[in-house]
């Protein structure tokens, strides 16, 4: 039995999505960042880094969210919904998801921060005018990406998607606006309504 452990409101949201787009069975232990739930022994004894999502899939433990997501769409994906048909697509699913991480998700997460979850008094304007101007260069990589087809990797929405997508649905939240970016913003529109999404939001 799959047990993802986490929070819908995390980055246990990754693979949430993916268990809802290949329509898995599991269980979703709700820990939660806040508190003391990731200092317990048992759990450390899956993750030692105290952080969430952790997968347990019946004897094997996997945590860091993009690890879980590529995981669960290499392993159980059997109609070719997420995971690429090629070694060619899979690689370029690798270089997507690298490349949110480390272009993407630590400037968006600190502009959400310092606009919207912070206290007003640790709030810091300047450090979210300077990470909203990074995010343009990324911002501009995709929209180049995606100025002739539907998806990243061609015309079929594949893990590539749903893992760029889910950093990048920070953006509502952060009232960052991604209309002077069309095809981004049409892209991130696609993938944000699959069904899938919505229940992985709601779960």
């Amino acid at each position: 039995m799959r047990k993802l452990y986490g929070v819908t409101q995390s980055r246990a949201f990754r693979p949430l999505w993916v268990m809802h787009e290949l329509g898995l069975d599991f269980e979703q232990v709700p820990l939660d960042f806040r508190g003391d739930d990731l200092r317990a022994a048992d759990y450390l004894a899956l993750n030692p880094n105290g952080r969430i999502p952790t997968l347990v899939d019946d004897d094997f433990v996997l945590w860091e969210s993009m690890a879980i997501t590529l995981y669960l769409a290499r392993k159980y994906d059997n109609t070719g919904l997420l995971w690429p048909s090629s070694v060619e697509g899979e690689a370029r699913a690798w270089q997507w998801s690298f490349w949110v991480m480390t272009e993407v998700e630590a400037p968006l997460l600190s502009v959400l921060m310092h606009t919207r979850v912070l206290p007003e008094e640790k709030r810091k304007p300047e450090k979210a005018k300077r990470d909203l101007g990074l995010l343009k260069a990324p911002f501009s990589v995709l929209e180049k990406s995606l100025h002739d087809r539907d998806y990243l990797l061609g015309e079929a929405f594949s893990i590539a998607d749903l893992n760029v997508a889910a950093v990048m649905s920070w953006c509502k939240p952060a009232r960052v606006v991604t209309r002077d970016y069309p095809n981004l913003d049409d892209w991130l529109k696609r993938c944000l309504a699959r069904p899938a999404r919505k229940a992985a939001q709601k779960t």
